[in-house]
């Protein structure tokens, strides 16, 4: 048996919120070790995250998002003991680019010629190890002038969501090129997917939490599955905004402004038999989408049908409403416990808040924190896997 594949993620203040935290839940997910640092911190650390939006400015727009938890401690780093290097974008490339500590470790992983998956800004990190030179390399556009006086050949991205490779080296423009920056990293590490192709629908809406859409959408079309997302009353290429919940120390969550997460398919007309499986994420959204008639005939479907369904905080305040619950056993978000047990379900205590569970086609989840095991849980029961 392969040994598991063990990746460190390079953090700073300030990292793009879905450039750190959908890597790091997916890879955890597909069942890899990862260690997240930041240099000058510890362990149990957070380092705050910016939100990076295409708002149809001159450049992107900024606003703070999550709190990212470190889950090891920079000092304490040995290089030799990992696989592989991932480096996020946001403002934190901006000052880890000039961190000697930082440099020395990145030049570590190159001389070893362990894969090194850099995306959006996190390129500046790479030009100042002085690995770029004579290589295939893109990243977000205002790091080009940076990425040529390195001596790199600059791909131009034709899109953000544009990625490409040299040897052991992994470049993509923005988080928006997330599946293929993914997938080529974990296949540099040597992974084989099996189950791919799989048609899974995502139930969205306005103020869904952001990492409860697309840490699990991104993860899961990294694996080759066609993913869609539909929203009641909106069509392909509408935006739904999305909100920031998060834990700061108060007696219940904190809120801000998310990404904006765009649907790509209409949800007149929707054929619920072309797909394997359904993601249901929390946040605000499920509060009027469970006032939705159609929205509840959907969901009954893909229950009846005994197709695979994941729904994770809030979310089951839609299968609640839809009827579905009764004598299954289920978790949720702890405020949505009541909707849970009048619904005829039995509880289950998230204890911790990662906790989740599976009964039947049913996976359920307290939180955003819990994805790891919430998104391998739903690959299990759709037969979707990643060896090595």
């Amino acid at each position: 048996m392969a040994s598991q594949k063990r990746v460190l993620l390079l953090c700073g203040d300030y990292v793009e919120d879905y450039e750190v935290m959908v890597p790091f839940q997916a890879l955890l997910a597909y069942g890899l070790s990862v260690d997240a640092v930041c240099p000058g911190k510890k362990a149990g650390d957070i380092c705050r995250t910016a939100i990076h939006d295409s708002l149809g400015y001159q450049t992107y727009s900024e606003s703070k998002g999550h709190n990212f938890s470190l889950n090891a401690t920079f000092d304490e780093i040995d290089a030799a003991k990992y696989d592989g290097l991932i480096i996020p974008g946001g403002r934190a490339p901006e000052y880890l680019a000039i961190n000697e500590s930082v440099v020395n470790l990145v030049k570590k992983f190159e001389e070893s010629h362990k894969p090194i998956a850099s995306i959006c800004h996190g390129q500046l990190i790479l030009a100042a190890a002085g690995i770029v030179k004579g290589r295939k390399c893109t990243a977000y556009p205002a790091v080009k002038h940076a990425l040529i006086a390195a001596g790199a050949h600059w791909v131009e991205p034709d899109t953000m969501a544009f990625c490409t490779s040299e040897g052991n080296l992994v470049t993509g423009a923005t988080y928006e090129g997330h599946p293929e920056f993914i997938q080529l990293f974990i296949k540099a590490l040597g992974a084989k997917i099996s189950g791919s192709g799989k048609r899974i629908l995502f139930l969205c809406g306005d103020y869904m939490e952001d990492y409860e859409v697309m840490v699990p959408f991104q993860s899961l079309q990294a694996l080759a599955c066609h993913v869609d997302a539909v929203c009641p009353g909106r069509k392909a290429g509408d935006k739904c905004p999305t909100a920031v919940h998060d834990f700061e120390g108060d007696q219940t969550y904190s809120e801000k402004p998310g990404h904006q997460f765009s649907l790509t398919t209409n949800f007149e007309g929707l054929d619920a038999s072309s797909y394997d499986g359904l993601v249901i994420p929390g946040g605000r959204a499920p509060e009027y989408l469970a006032l939705d008639e159609s929205v509840l005939k959907l969901v009954k479907e893909f229950v009846e049908s005994g197709k695979p369904v994941a729904s994770i905080c809030h979310g089951q305040l839609i299968l609640a409403a839809a009827g579905v619950l009764k004598g299954k056993k289920c978790t949720a978000y702890p405020a949505v416990k009541l909707n849970v047990v009048l619904s005829g379900a039995t509880w289950l205590e998230p204890e911790p808040i990662e906790s989740c569970f599976v009964d039947g086609n049913l996976v359920t989840g307290a939180a955003w924190p819990g994805h790891p095991q919430f998104i391998s849980l739903f690959m299990r029961l759709l037969g979707l896997h990643v060896t090595f």
